[in-house]
Formats: structure tokens, C-alpha cells, sequence
């Protein structure tokens, strides 16, 4: 067999895995993906292959405590098993925080975990998982190469004014600035754009990632101009779980008045608020679509309204919009969320073909819409994959 990528994103509770085959001259193609669920208790994982296949990973049943080495060896069981675990020439570790100096894919080493640990304050909830991945795969596969891949790498290009806040210059310069997320899922999207329209990935595009973690971000030229996201992952739309945008306010009142510590409001704007705090019922926007409740329909109703206005406030940092791209869980499959964020765009040159919208076709927009409106899938393992390929040096 020819060399194998393992991707990895490695989070607080769960493990994201697939396999990609590298064939010379072609982007590498993926045999499996899987997802390991229940880190840090009793956990479960399942894998399904490119053929539709799937099976199930098991553990130790003694395990009172499954953490991310011991999730890494129930990969490296499986790869044991389908035969692929002596091909892994090269294994890439989506990682969220890459701070202001790890602008592009790197190689692996004791100083760039080092520098990991550095960003540990700015990414609390994510960084200390992502490294916890990549010490565990280290371990699993010792003398194979290992490369980061940042999600905020891609917005590096933004102009200081859509990467400050209104602080003191002191605090911009010590690094709290707007990072940006979903970085790789935007970098994918833009290379996918200039392969269906080169014409129009060549102007200014707005791409909406609407999932369980939302963004959207303003490209132009295939380069970020400006994002929702802020300093942390936190800000702008509302998501699964998190609020969105806040007005700094709230938190001094919930730690003044309400009394809440830092870890209390934490939790409170990161795992219960968003979709399933509005509603009060789930964070799944499937679920919520076909829910009676008005507090449901309240959620829904806000997370369409700010998708609105942040779409009409990105365009005002490039010059207009040629396209708007939809992707991600929420972006590729909700045509409610859609239709309800785009009717009443015609004064930005959308104008919805509601049967294509509705039979998710890959161009929704009228053929006579200046904007033109797409849904393309996102494949954040795939971008790690082409990222580990070149930054490993790995050949077909």
C-alpha cells in the first residue's frame, strides 16, 4: 500500500480522526474518517470507510477513565487492523490557536509544543486538547512526522482595522487582537471557489460556516479581509451552545451582580447558551426546525438575524459581494436557515431561487441575481491532509 495521512482534531471530549491514501500527481483520498466521543469518561467510537462500511471501536470495559492516549491506541488498533497503521508516512493535527507568529503549517517539534503551551490563555478550551492529540499521536507514531495545521492562520491577512478592538495600542501589541477561527474550513472554501468559478473567487466572497460552531468571513481575492470571530471563539453569530456576540457589559453585570466567577460564566457562555440556551430544548438545528415551541422558533428567528447582519456588515469591509458561499452542517443542509437570511437581499444583489435553495443544488441563487449564491461543502480533514503532504514532504 502507498503512504497514508492520518488527520487528526483532537478535542476536550472527543477525537476526530480519518485516513487519506496519497496517489502521485492526484489530492489525497480518503479511506476512512471516524470520531471518537466521551474523553475524560466512558467513551465510544465508530468508523465508517469511503466504501460506507462502518464499525465500531472498543475499549477496555475496566477503563473507568478513557483520556487521549487511550483513544489514540484504539485508532492505531484499527489502523492496526485495516492493514494501514505501517503506511502512516505523515500525521496533521488541526490545532485552533496558532497565536501571531504561526502563520502557516509547521513540522512538529519541542519548540513549536512550547509555543502551544504559550497560547494556552488565549484558547483555554481548545488549546490544551489539541496538544494532549498531538502528544498522544507523537507517542503512537515516534519517528513519524507531525505538522500542526491552524485554524487562525488564515485570517493573518486581515488589515489592523478588522484585527483590533478599541483598547489601549499596548494591548494589540501583547496579542489580544481578532484572530479569527475556522480557518481551515475558509481556506478550503476559497481553493473549492476558484476551482467551480475562478472569476468570482478572484473578487469579493462571503463565506457563512454555519454548524455547531459559527462564523462568517469576508474574502477577497482569496485572502481574509474580516471575520465574525473575535479574540476568542466566542464572538459574533450565535451558535450550538455559545452566544455569540455580547456587549462586555453582561459579563461585568453576571460578576457584579449575579456574583458568577470566571469559570461559571464561562461555562454559561460557552456550553449553555447560543441555540440551546435560547430554546431551552437542544443546540441541533434539526431538532429545533421541527419543534413547536416559540422559544425554539426565538432561537432560530435570532441566529437567521445576525447571520443577516453580519452578511450585510462584512460586505461593507470589501467592496460588495460577488458571492456568498454556504457551508458547514447548518449551511449546507438547512434551506430554512437560508431562505430566511436571504429573503429581502435584493438591495445586495441576491435574489433566491427558491427551488434550487430548497433541493440544496450547489448554485441557489437566480440566474439573473448579481450576487451569485452557493452551497459547497466544506472538508476541513482534507485541507489538513494537502497541508501535511507538502509541509512533511511526503510523495506518492
Amino acid at each position: 500500500m502507498g503512504p497514508v495521512i492520518l488527520t487528526l482534531n483532537a478535542g476536550s471530549s472527543s477525537l476526530k480522526f480519518a485516513a487519506f491514501a496519497l496517489v502521485k500527481g492526484a489530492e489525497p483520498s480518503q479511506l476512512a474518517s471516524g470520531q471518537i466521543e466521551g474523553i475524560g469518561a466512558t467513551a465510544q467510537g465508530s468508523v465508517k470507510t469511503a466504501a460506507g462500511e462502518k464499525s465500531d471501536l472498543t475499549f477496555d470495559p475496566s477503563l473507568r477513565r478513557v483520556d487521549h492516549q487511550v483513544a489514540m491506541d484504539a485508532i492505531l488498533g484499527w489502523l492496526r487492523q485495516a492493514g494501514y497503521d505501517s503506511s502512516v508516512a505523515a500525521v496533521g493535527h488541526r490545532v485552533v490557536h496558532g497565536g501571531l507568529h504561526l502563520v502557516e503549517p509547521k513540522l512538529i517539534d519541542e519548540s513549536v509544543i512550547a509555543t502551544l503551551k504559550g497560547l494556552i490563555p488565549l484558547a483555554p478550551l481548545h488549546e490544551p486538547h489539541n496538544i494532549a492529540g498531538i502528544l498522544a499521536a507523537m507517542k503512537a507514531f515516534p519517528s513519524t512526522p507531525q505538522v500542526a495545521c491552524f485554524d487562525t492562520a488564515f485570517h493573518r491577512s486581515h488589515p489592523f482595522v478588522d484585527d483590533t478592538f478599541a483598547l489601549p495600542r499596548s494591548y494589540y501589541d501583547e496579542g489580544v487582537r481578532r484572530y479569527g477561527f475556522h480557518g481551515l474550513s475558509y481556506e478550503f472554501i476559497t481553493r473549492k471557489l476558484g476551482k467551480i468559478a475562478p472569476k468570482i473567487a478572484r473578487k469579493d466572497v462571503v463565506i457563512a460556516h454555519l454548524g455547531n460552531g459559527a462564523s462568517m468571513c469576508a474574502v477577497h481575492d482569496g485572502r481574509a479581509v474580516a471575520t465574525t470571530m473575535g479574540f476568542t471563539a466566542l464572538d459574533g453569530l450565535s451558535m450550538g451552545t455559545r452566544c455569540g456576540q455580547l456587549d462586555p457589559g453582561v459579563v461585568l453585570y453576571l460578576m457584579t451582580e449575579k456574583k458568577m466567577n470566571a469559570d461559571e460564566i464561562s461555562d454559561l457562555l460557552w456550553k449553555n447558551s447560543g441555540l440551546k440556551g435560547m430554546s431551552g430544548i437542544s443546540q441541533d438545528m434539526r431538532e429545533l426546525e421541527t419543534s413547536d415551541s416559540p422559544a425554539a422558533r426565538d432561537a432560530i428567528a435570532y441566529f437567521v438575524s445576525r447571520i443577516r447582519r453580519e452578511l450585510a456588515g462584512l460586505a461593507g469591509t470589501v467592496d460588495g459581494v460577488e458571492a456568498v458561499v454556504f457551508t458547514a452542517g447548518i449551511g449546507e443542509n438547512s434551506w430554512k436557515v437560508r431562505e430566511a437570511a436571504l429573503n429581502g437581499m435584493e438591495w445586495m444583489g441576491i435574489h433566491l431561487d427558491v427551488e434550487a435553495n430548497r433541493a440544496n443544488a450547489q448554485i441557489i441563487s437566480a440566474k439573473h441575481s448579481p450576487t451569485t449564491v452557493f452551497i459547497i461543502p466544506t472538508n476541513e480533514e482534507l485541507m489538513i491532509a494537502e497541508h501535511t503532504v507538502r509541509t512533511a514532504g511526503v510523495t506518492g
